[in-house]
């Protein structure tokens, strides 16, 4: 396997690091196999497939979310960045897990090559570092307007530190519900 793997601090998420082969002209890693992602799963894991890839460019302090979708399109996402940095944030909505509530928030940049594996029952947003920050994910769901929902980034109760100081944030995004109002699905 040519992946160097880290596990957070609430089960289920995942650092992946893909290997590079780098020489005189550059760089080259195979960013995605499916065989290698299985590996990471391990043994007995539900089979992920990953059905839609997406891309943002984002400018320096835009906070994108914390959005996911419901059942009975509950979407995973493995995140990487192809220029710039950023700060992910994966919120765990499972109502049974001992770490409902809690988030984990990794830098993920071009020049560490980390990527984060937020499976379906989290929600998901990142804080673009710099200008230009270009972020792909792939999903393991296809976009399902009516099953999408979002919880308020700033909210109090979650507390995250996103690493900026004057965000930008979409209208859409500022009408989120805030976590206390939630009622899990998951």
């Amino acid at each position: 396997m040519s992946l160097e793997v880290k596990n957070t601090t609430i089960e289920g998420l995942v650092l992946i690091r893909p290997a590079r082969y780098e020489d005189e002209r550059g760089y080259f890693s195979e960013t995605f196999s499916d065989r290698d992602f299985a590996c990471v799963l391990g043994d007995g894991a539900e089979p992920v497939d990953f059905v839609q890839d997406n891309e943002s460019v984002s400018k320096a302090s835009v906070i994108r979310g914390l959005h996911f979708q419901v059942p009975p399109k509950p979407m995973g996402k493995l995140v990487r960045v192809l220029s710039g940095s950023i700060i992910d944030v994966a919120v765990d909505l499972r109502k049974d897990s001992p770490t409902y509530g809690k988030h984990e928030a990794v830098r993920l940049d071009t020049v560490e090559g980390w990527q984060f594996y937020i499976p379906p029952g989290f929600a998901h947003g990142f804080a673009s570092l710099e200008e230009d920050t270009k972020v792909a994910y792939k999903c393991t769901e296809f976009y399902a307007p009516e099953c999408e929902q979002s919880i308020l980034f700033n909210d109090e109760d979650l507390a995250i530190d996103w690493g900026v100081k004057e965000p930008i944030v979409s209208e859409k995004d500022l009408r989120s519900v805030k976590f206390s109002d939630f009622k899990s699905p998951f």
